[in-house]
């Protein structure tokens, strides 16, 4: 059996990062880190996380670019801003925008 893992936020959901200038839409969430070491290891370490909590998937964007990011639950916070997010990927997955997260589509559930 499974264990259930609690995670503080929710696919559809718009997040900020703590310490870097980016915000973005959750897609998807490991339990636990599941990325290289390498990539783990290029982070700063004032900021690495712990492995052992949820990671999420972002639609990220900041002022400049859009991409994809894996970021640490501990280094999330909610975005309260209830700006829509611009990543052109978002739309493809979720539909409407409520102030705080998207609505998940039907055919984008696993």
């Amino acid at each position: 059996m499974k264990e259930i893992i609690n995670t503080e936020y929710a696919l559809g959901q718009v997040v900020k990062h703590k310490y870097l200038d980016f915000r973005g839409v959750i897609y998807d969430v490991d339990p636990e880190f599941n990325n290289t070491e390498e990539w783990y290891q290029s982070i700063p370490a004032a900021i690495r996380p712990k492995k052992d909590q949820p990671f999420y998937h972002v639609f990220a964007e900041n002022d400049q670019v859009f991409y994809s990011a894996y970021v640490s639950q501990q280094n999330l916070l909610v975005d309260d801003s209830k700006i829509p997010v611009e990543h052109p990927d978002v739309p493809v997955f979720f539909g409407g925008f409520d102030g705080a997260s998207y609505e998940i589509l039907e055919n984008s559930k696993n």
